[in-house]
């Protein structure tokens, strides 16, 4: 489950915008069994109440609850979060969350104030934060699946540590040699490794989304902002440098006018981003035989962005749990699980036997990062 767990249906988004390919050679044909669609019964209202004493209680204690504040949010998430007539279920220990972020904010004032002290010191820290934080992401990544389940069947992560630090430290640091042309490369590769290591019981998840499809969406996405880039650069740019270095308040309104446009066009592109990443991901994530199904539209999405942003502006902020609330209930309810058979069968074909799968994660740091 992410953060980004990403979220809540809508009818099948167009070609343009779903990023949807078609299962691989070998693939099924035909389901034997109805689609199952998720579904989100969180309430603004209700997320209201806890994000507010959440919010409270960790500013009083200078951020130690926030351990205990992300287990309440967490399991309300969860809680409200279903597919096939039953919720999720989250057992994350606030103690063990406590402590991998003491580990951060370690790491992090280590960071931030060895290079005033030595420059060989600060660089020896860097090399240390650089060679933790990989390990760090492992940890949490083993924390949060293991502390999810379903029908009492916890979710794992077999990743190895070797596979963290070629997809957590290595390739992003040939993406920025490359100058960033190796982003959608790398990006593939991190979901391949996250998806690919994470199991259900005794069944694994499988990713099938291609380099290409990646290029694909990133290019669609920069295609379209910078077709939308130039063409308010034309419009509204050709008028006001027109006049060369002759300014006058007109020429500065329509400047200023100019550049709000390009940061809103730039507001509008991000959801279709995430609209085109998500499709992408899920259509191509399986569980055994089972697959996954992302209908999520950009219009839709950009719709509740600007409005949850007009309402968070004009509430100071108090709006913020039910923008939240929003957002995940449609990036939920855009999801489906496509059955290859039976659920009931592979849930009981799952359920562990003797003692629970993992039970030695039970104390791992976790580390909360959005992966």
């Amino acid at each position: 489950m992410n953060e980004q767990l990403n979220q809540p249906g809508q009818p099948p988004a167009s070609p343009e915008f779903s990023a949807a390919t078609p299962p691989p050679p070998g693939g099924f044909a035909h389901r034997a069994a109805p689609e199952e669609r998720f579904s989100f019964s969180g309430r603004g209202s209700e997320y209201f109440r806890i994000w507010i004493v959440n919010l409270l209680l960790s500013l009083v204690t200078l951020g130690i609850y926030s351990a205990w504040a992300k287990v309440r949010r967490q399991r309300y998430f969860y809680d409200n979060t279903s597919v096939a007539g039953t919720s999720f279920e989250y057992h994350g220990n606030a103690f063990a969350i406590l402590k991998g972020r003491i580990v951060a904010f370690v790491l992090l004032a280590a960071y931030n104030f060895a290079f005033k002290s030595s420059p060989l010191i600060g660089l020896a820290i860097m090399l240390a934060f650089a060679l933790a934080v990989p390990w760090l992401i492992w940890r949490s990544l083993q924390f949060k699946l293991y502390n999810s389940s379903y029908r009492g069947i916890r979710f794992g992560f077999r990743g190895k540590a070797g596979g963290i630090y070629l997809n957590y430290l290595l390739l992003p640091v040939l993406t920025v040699f490359s100058l960033y042309l190796l982003t959608p490369f790398t990006h593939q590769r991190i979901k391949r490794y996250q998806h690919g290591e994470s199991r259900f019981g005794t069944s694994h998840f499988s990713f099938h989304a291609s380099v290409g499809g990646f290029y694909k969406t990133y290019l669609l996405g920069l295609g379209i902002f910078f077709a939308g880039l130039i063409a308010i650069l034309l419009l509204g740019g050709g008028a006001v440098f027109a006049r060369g270095t002759d300014f006058d308040g007109s020429e500065f309104f329509s400047f200023g006018l100019m550049l709000f446009a390009v940061y809103v066009w730039a507001f509008m592109i991000l959801p279709l981003f995430f609209t085109l990443l998500q499709n992408l991901i899920w259509n191509n994530t399986r569980l055994g035989e089972h697959r996954f199904s992302s209908r999520m539209r950009w219009p839709r999405l950009m719709f509740i962005a600007f409005t949850n942003i007009v309402g968070i502006v004009f509430t100071l902020g108090l709006y913020t749990p039910f923008a939240q609330i929003r957002t995940l209930r449609y990036r939920i309810e855009s999801m489906s699980l496509l059955p290859a058979g039976n659920l009931d069968e592979f849930i009981a074909d799952n359920a562990p036997q003797g003692s629970a799968t993992g039970e030695g994660f039970s104390d791992l740091l976790d580390f909360d990062l959005s992966l």
